[in-house]
């Protein structure tokens, strides 16, 4: 696999066996719906598996970056592709080494909001509809934050009345779909 876009781009890295990665026309997708230079933002990227999307914000200029994975293998893969790309872990760019709902409990109790939230859990197991209502109840996004959801097309979302659907997109056997946090006034 390749980085697509940024300081990074055509850049390899690796990609643990086992996994369904991101394809990068979906991870295309995701840049050009949120945009191509995401300089000053935080991303976190929940069930990241080789780190993929979240490397891709990070040669895309995103401040803070934090990628979360239960799975041995996959967050030892994310590890080596920081170094093989020379990013140094600790600091804005972070890998957290635990369980995806766990890990959001504690963010929210940080009371350090992100910017953008993109999630890809795996698929069968119907945690998109768990983990988008989490986050959604826990206090990780800024008033204006994106979320953006990759899941199989059989997972029908549930939105959250704080968020609001901007574009859902086929990609194969799985939707892309892209939300904003609404905030009242």
């Amino acid at each position: 696999m390749k980085i697509l876009g940024g300081k990074y781009k055509g850049r390899n890295f690796y990609m643990p066996a086992g996994i369904r990665p991101t394809q990068n026309v979906v991870r295309a997708a995701i840049f050009d719906l949120l945009g191509h230079d995401l300089t000053g933002l935080s991303f976190l990227e929940l069930f990241a598996g080789s780190g993929a999307v979240g490397l891709e914000a990070v040669s895309r200029g995103a401040s803070k970056v934090v990628m979360v994975e239960y799975n041995d293998l996959n967050a030892r893969t994310i590890r080596e592709n920081c170094e093989l790309l020379g990013i140094e872990l600790g600091g804005n760019f972070s890998l957290i080494h635990a369980e995806a709902f766990t890990t959001i409990k504690r963010l929210s109790e940080g009371h350090k909001p992100f910017d953008i939230v993109f999630f890809d859990p795996p698929y069968g197991q119907k945690m998109a509809k768990k983990t988008l209502k989490l986050i959604t109840s826990r206090d990780i996004l800024h008033p204006q934050s994106w979320v953006c959801v990759q899941c199989e097309v059989s997972e029908k979302l549930e939105i959250p009345e704080n968020l609001t659907v901007l574009t859902q997109r086929r990609y194969g056997s799985s939707y892309l779909t892209l939300l904003q946090r609404v905030v009242e006034k």
